[in-house]
């Protein structure tokens, strides 16, 4: 069994973790809406929270991005923006690893409540999230207003 380990990640993993959205965005069926690059990660690094998983190789094969969220009827939280594992590495534990750092990263931040969405379609990802004891909410539906 190959050793993961789950760490902050750095700048220098941008190019890497771009690399990784743009193969989440594929897995979505949705490539034409990550516009996301190395360079605008730069840009805008002070509001980038994210976590990889690393095999032993030292390669980048999954990530989780975050920010902190303040909702009304709870309070403070932590939002899950993606969590993304490459194909080959599915089904053996790096994403309950990484979803696991998150949850304990958010508890000793005093948040109330972590929250993330899941593709419908997705039923891997819906049975999983269960098993961690989440509740899917099917009420709800994102609200994107393009400001650039």
């Amino acid at each position: 069994m190959e050793k993961i380990s789950i760490r902050k990640a750095s700048e220098a993993d941008f190019g890497a973790i771009v690399k990784l959205f743009r193969e989440f965005a594929l897995f979505e069926n949705l490539p034409e809406m990550m516009t996301n690059s190395v360079e605008l990660m730069k840009k805008e690094r002070e509001y980038f929270n994210c976590f990889v998983a690393v095999n032993s190789a030292n390669e980048i094969i999954g990530y989780a991005t975050w920010f902190f969220a303040y909702f009304t009827w709870t309070g403070k939280a932590l939002y899950m923006d993606d969590l993304y594992v490459k194909e080959n590495y599915r089904g053996a534990g790096t994403g309950t690893m990484l979803i696991r750092k998150i949850a304990d990263f958010a508890k000793e931040s005093d948040c109330h409540l972590m929250r993330w969405q899941v593709s419908d379609w997705n039923a891997p990802a819906i049975g999983f999230y269960k098993s961690l004891g989440a509740v899917i909410n099917n009420v709800e539906r994102n609200c994107d207003l393009k400001l650039l």
